[in-house]
């Protein structure tokens, strides 16, 4: 219980564990932990006994030295250690033999399987071919036998690499029927440092699979760059010719290693010790520190245990336990105590509980250190039922808890946002007479932000510092996360002053909540300004502030600077993650340069990062949003043969891309695509659905839609009911829309700015003016004020009724409110007033002038086809030209008098035809109301 309590009480980040361990499994170390289960080593021979030369035990690695055992002309028989002599051969004989056979060496030794002795004159008439260029050499042949097709060489491999990761990673390129790592000579958990990868399927996929992984060779991987090329059969070849050695009895180099036996136990003991306290960020040494023991004690190898555990490796922590005891030393509470944790720190709790169970079978006595780490372990994977029902147990088996346990279970139920349970075990705690550390204060801090309980948190923060506790850097910095999530980032710049006042600096994880926080905001002059200030105190960036400045240069959309922070971030010797190209990857993708998004996804490859769902999400959707859905259907295909699997998103993408082209029966095909995977279907999914119907008109098929939505139990939302408006808008139907906000209201869905705006078009494609009016007022009751869109459509509502006046009116209002009018107002204001110019009164015309001069201050210009359109209206109101045109003129396009004088030689002055007006606005008409219901820029993150 001791070395319980004088363990330190660290953050929630910190480990349970020191490297030293319990005093208990100190003092039963003895000198009868020897194990006797293995054989003695080999003794030395005698130095007195003397031995003929031509004897030797070992054969010699020559073949050279002996010539006879190819080319003898009775068949070898197997030889014993004590008829050596009689097979020697004489001094004479060997030199006679081999001058005679010399010349036949080199062909005998590359003939597979050897071939039955041949008669003396045959040999004569070979020895005479041999130097006849005709003649030719069989080993020219074998490296194409050995050939294996889809079968790639990869060299300069980490040794301590697995074959799944290899496999990962090379899975990229096709399927994948084999994995060779080879493995080293002497320590046979390590390997050579190279390998094979041998791709499945036809052999033309296969070999399409491997020259395309051979593109890729200097690519980085787990910080080495591979070698990577076709396979040459070498090393089948290799593997053959020593079978032939084998069969023609020649045994190969003499690979005896050097023994560590004779090494002092008590110096290589304290030596281990020295550098696990000294140096233990060095693994390397570590390990082959307490490889250099001769026959580890129980105490090493639970130190070895502990060490692992901290360092969250538990496969190498589970091989030291097994070697331990395949030792025959008996594991205590201490070393299973540093099992489970290494399997809790590496949150693989069911292994955890498998040890617990073990020592309730062996008997073995389980601490309160062991239950605390347990508690940790579900905490940290989320599962705060089995945090507390390891807690209950705690309390029924050892009556006084500390406050260790007490800081796990609090932080277990504050991962969860249960706040309530984590204020009654405070509660608790205190009651039990147990002082709270300050780490309890900080995990609550930590809880109520996660739920933006602002309030209590200051709470919990002032009364830190009535217990006497000096605020940490921990401490400030869950106010400045606190902040930095909820948007208040100024309170979070007022937090820092306060920092900087208790002589506290910053640190990295301060700096990125900062960013952060200002990146929510997208203020990115002052996450730049944040990140200037992190370079001047001396601060190196990590990984993920990196990934948070390419977003940052993204959002700008300056994405040379992003690819030149990538770059910066692999001098500075970081290693770029998935996180890292996915902003810029979809950034290209967006604005339609997909050479440059391929070119960044082939740099993401080269780095060592595997492509994962979410970087080919990210692919589809810049391509989905630039509605190019041919080149994201091939990204689909080159994702499935990578090996990648859609998944819910990946299909709701592409649904979306096809909804805006209005193409049905493309968005229901990977509709089923979705549900025969069994993927989830969500309001996102069905929202893809819904968009196709009411594009393409199809407004039946939408109603079927929401049935399934009600089936399945998935309640409309804002945005459903926005899309099924506006399906009703565009035809005109203003009484379906009318029911449609009815339900809205009766279901307790609030309805946004974007749905009064659609359904003030449903109103005016109608020609419903009156109910159009009575929704604004509706509107400035319920607090929600027009935007643009909204102006825009109602302006081209008072158009569509001949009331240019009533149009000119709602665009004064717009301007009072405080709105800046865009081309698409000035296009349906302009084209309303220029049609009615010639029988309206004089107010009208001077309301003409008003709007045109505006435009020429805004510096807009129309295009080609408006232009010709309001000439045309021109020409009825001053047939000679006037103030009107000139000012007109002003904002056609450049080459307006070129196309002028064409079009007046070539066509006669006709008529205006009154349905021009309505199409030309319908153009801008479509882009209000279908943009409201595009994929936003928000959908990146929800890919993750």
């Amino acid at each position: 219980m001791d070395s319980l309590v004088s363990l330190p009480t660290s953050h929630c980040h910190s480990p349970l564990f020191t490297s030293k361990p319990h005093s208990s499994s100190a003092t039963t170390t003895t000198s009868t932990s020897v194990s006797f289960s293995l054989p003695p080593p080999p003794q030395p021979p005698e130095p007195n006994i003397r031995r003929p030369k031509s004897i030797n035990p070992s054969p010699k690695p020559k073949i050279s030295s002996n010539p006879l055992k190819n080319f003898s002309t009775t068949t070898p028989t197997p030889t014993t250690t004590n008829n050596n002599f009689s097979h020697v051969p004489s001094p004479g004989e060997t030199t006679r033999t081999t001058q005679s056979l010399v010349s036949k060496l080199r062909l005998s030794s590359k003939l597979f399987p050897p071939p039955p002795p041949p008669p003396l004159l045959h040999d004569t008439r070979k020895a005479t071919q041999i130097s006849e260029p005709e003649a030719p050499s069989p080993e020219l042949e074998k490296p194409e036998n050995f050939r294996q097709h889809g079968k790639i060489f990869i060299g300069n491999l980490p040794s301590w690499i697995k074959k799944h990761e290899v496999a990962e990673f090379f899975r990229q390129f096709g399927p994948i029927k084999d994995v060779i790592v080879i493995k080293a000579h002497n320590e046979i958990h390590r390997n050579a440092g190279f390998g094979f990868v041998v791709y499945g399927g036809p052999p033309p996929v296969a070999e399409k699979s491997a020259l395309k992984a051979v593109e890729f060779d200097g690519v980085e991987f787990r910080g080495r760059v591979l070698t990577v090329k076709l396979d040459d059969g070498t090393r089948l070849k290799g593997k053959a010719e020593e079978r032939a050695r084998w069969v023609e009895g020649y045994q190969g180099q003499d690979l005896s290693n050097k023994s560590k036996w004779h090494q002092e136990r008590e110096g290589s003991r304290r030596l281990f010790r020295k550098v696990l306290d000294s140096e233990p960020e060095n693994w390397q040494k570590v390990v082959f520190a307490f490889e250099r023991i001769d026959k580890p004690s129980r105490r090493e190898f639970g130190l070895m245990v502990n060490y692992y555990a901290r360092r969250g490796d538990m496969h190498r922590a589970r091989e030291t336990f097994e070697r331990m005891r395949s030792r025959g030393i008996e594991p205590t509470s201490h070393v299973y105590t540093n099992l489970v944790h290494a399997y809790a720190v590496g949150r693989d709790m069911e292994e955890a509980l498998s040890c617990v169970r073990k020592m309730k079978e062996e008997g073995i006595e389980i601490t309160l250190v062991t239950y605390s780490i347990l508690v940790r372990g579900f905490a940290k994977i989320g599962n705060s039922e089995a945090a507390d029902y390891w807690f209950e147990e705690a309390k029924e088996r050892h009556t006084p808890l500390n406050a260790i346990i007490y800081g796990n279970i609090v932080y277990a139920h504050c991962q969860t946002c249960n706040m309530e349970r984590a204020e009654a075990l405070v509660r608790e705690m205190e009651e039990e007479g147990i002082d709270a550390p300050i780490d309890i204060y900080h995990t609550m801090m930590d809880g109520y932000t996660m739920i933006g309980n602002e309030e209590k948190c200051l709470i919990v923060f002032e009364r830190l510092k009535e217990c006497g506790f000096t605020p940490s850097i921990i401490s400030y910095g869950c106010l400045i996360n606190l902040y930095a999530k909820i948007g208040k980032v100024s309170k979070a710049l007022e937090v820092s002053k306060m920092m900087e006042c208790a002589s506290i600096k910053h640190n990295m994880k301060t700096y990125s909540m900062l960013i952060n926080g200002y990146l929510k905001l997208k203020d990115w002059a002052n996450a730049f300004a944040i990140f200037e200030d992190l370079v001047k105190d001396g601060l190196k960036p990590d990984v993920v502030l990196y990934n948070n400045i390419i977003q940052a240069f993204c959002g700008m959309g300056n994405m040379d600077r992003a690819i030149h922070t990538v770059k910066e971030m692999q001098k500075e010797r970081h290693r770029p993650t998935t996180r890292t190209f996915m902003p810029i990857i979809h950034g290209f993708a967006r604005a339609g340069e997909m050479r440059r998004a391929l070119e960044v996804f082939d740099m993401m490859r080269r780095s060592g990062c595997i492509p994962t769902v979410h970087t080919f999400n990210a692919l589809i959707l810049g391509l989905t949003e630039k509605r190019q859905m041919e080149k994201a259907v091939e990204i689909l295909d080159e994702m499935t043969l990578a090996g990648v699997t859609p998944n819910e998103h990946t299909y709701t993408t592409i649904m979306h891309g096809y909804a805006s082209l209005g193409d049905t029966g493309k968005a229901f095909e990977y509709f089923s695509k979705l549900r025969n995977e069994g993927l989830e279907l969500d309001v996102y999914t069905y929202e893809a659905l819904l968009k196709a119907c009411c594009k393409s008109g199809r407004m039946q098929s939408a109603l079927a839609v929401t049935k399934e939505m009600a089936a399945q139990n998935i309640p409309r939302n804002t945005f459903v009911y926005n899309i099924l408006i506006d399906g009703w808008a565009r035809r005109g139907d203003v009484w379906e829309a009318a029911d449609l906000m009815q339900q809205m209201k009766q279901e307790g869905v609030q309805p946004d700015i974007h749905t009064y705006t659609s359904f003030i078009n449903a109103c005016c494609k109608a020609g419903d003016m009156l109910r159009a009016t009575k929704t604004i007022q509706e509107m400035d009751a319920i607090g929600i004020k027009p935007n643009v869109k909204t102006y825009t459509t109602l302006i081209h509502g008072w158009a569509r009724a001949s009331l240019p006046e009533k149009a000119l009116k709602c665009f004064e209002e717009m301007k009072l409110a405080g709105l800046k009018p865009d081309k698409a107002v000035y296009h349906c204001l302009m084209t309303s007033l220029l049609s009615r110019a010639t029988v309206a009164e004089a107010y009208i015309y001077s309301g003409v002038l008003s709007v045109c001069r505006e435009m020429i201050v805004s510096g807009l210009t129309v295009d080609m086809g408006t232009a010709v359109h309001w000439s045309r209206c021109l020409r009825k109101i001053e047939r000679s030209g006037g103030e009107l045109t000139e000012a007109l003129q002003k904002t056609f396009p450049p080459d307006w008098n070129s196309y002028h004088t064409i079009a007046a030689n070539s066509d006669p002055e006709t008529d205006d035809e009154p349905e021009s007006d309505d199409e030309d606005n319908d153009v801008y008409l479509d882009n209000v109301t279908d943009g409201d219901n595009d994929i936003d820029n928000e959908d990146l993150n929800r890919l993750w």
